[in-house]
């Protein structure tokens, strides 16, 4: 418990670090988008609410997930951390939507004699603050979220990531609006555009691997083969079937049935199946849960779960 509420206090303090910088930026980049006259710097704005909400989501996502285990959440609160990285994502993905649409519709009305206002140095400005502070929050984010593996705070940090893209890209627009002249002044809505569609994959990239946590998707097969190797290690397993695993926020559930001698003293048993946890736990983490299912190896049952075995395999192919 004492190691949840560390990591819960590590990434509340990165997280707020965030949240006080992003409300800055977003006021500062929606003054200069409106004042500057800047399309891009407005939709840049726009970006920065949406991470300075995010925080907030990611805040509350882990005052939940420190709570300890209780009749109700008998593996704890992990999920709730998923189901923030969902959320952030899913707002991601809206933002980059919105930001592309308005690009579009710039885009479309600058070829149809709409006047699009040349930028101001100011917009200009806000995009090269905005690279600067979202560049470093993004390096701090990141190495707090591998540190405490967090899917949340690493996403959040990508948020960071994509914003200091998003400034860099309305850099470009604002710049070269500024510098080559009135006529040009539609690289600013096509500089919104392209930095809507980096928004949008990293949103996608960041939904996938969530959501099929949240369907309860088994591990990835490398962590599946690595349970494998610890039991084929293991010399007085016989066999071993029934195996299960998935995650848990940070933490992986683990399952399976193990066949051993079948006269074997419970003792004998019961030391093989430690010896299996402590090498589960060294492999995934003192948190993990794992459950074992101790059985006395008999040849029939051992041929009936090695048919149903084949059985599922034959199914994944087709």
């Amino acid at each position: 418990m004492k190691k949840e509420l560390l990591r819960s206090r590590a990434a509340k303090k990165i997280t707020l670090l965030g949240f006080w910088a992003n409300g800055g930026l977003t006021f500062f980049k929606l003054v200069a988008g409106y004042a500057g006259h800047s399309q891009a710097m407005l939709a840049d704005g726009i970006h920065s609410l949406s991470d300075f909400l995010t925080d907030i989501v990611v805040l509350i996502g882990f005052k939940i997930t420190e709570k300890p285990e209780d009749d109700d959440h008998t593996y704890g609160h992990g999920k709730y951390e998923t189901l923030a990285t969902i959320i952030i994502s899913i707002m991601l993905a809206v933002v980059g939507y919105n930001i592309f649409k308005a690009g579009v519709v710039n885009i479309y009305g600058s070829f149809h004699g709409e006047v699009i206002p040349p930028p101001e140095p100011i917009a200009l400005l806000a995009a090269a603050v905005s690279i600067v502070v979202k560049e470093y929050l993004y390096r701090r984010t990141s190495k707090v979220a591998n540190q405490i593996n967090s899917a949340a705070v690493k996403a959040n940090a990508w948020h960071h990531r994509s914003d200091a893209f998003s400034s860099m890209g309305t850099s470009i627009g604002i710049g070269g609006a500024m510098l080559l002249g009135h006529q040009w002044t539609i690289l600013d809505p096509i500089a919104s555009v392209i930095v809507s569609v980096f928004i949008l994959k990293v949103a996608f990239e960041i939904f996938m691997p969530a959501l099929n946590e949240l369907m309860e998707s088994a591990l990835p097969q490398e962590k599946m083969n690595q349970i494998r190797n610890i039991l084929e290690d293991t010399p007085a397993v016989i066999t071993y079937h029934e195996i299960r695993a998935r995650k848990l926020g940070n933490r992986v559930a683990i399952e399976f049935h193990i066949m051993v001698e079948e006269n074997m003293k419970i003792t004998q048993a019961h030391d093989i199946a430690t010896h299996i946890e402590e090498a589960l736990f060294e492999k995934f983490g003192q948190d993990s849960i794992i459950t074992i299912h101790l059985e006395p190896y008999i040849h029939e049952e051992y041929l009936y779960y090695l048919e149903k075995e084949k059985e599922k395999n034959a199914k994944k192919v087709n």
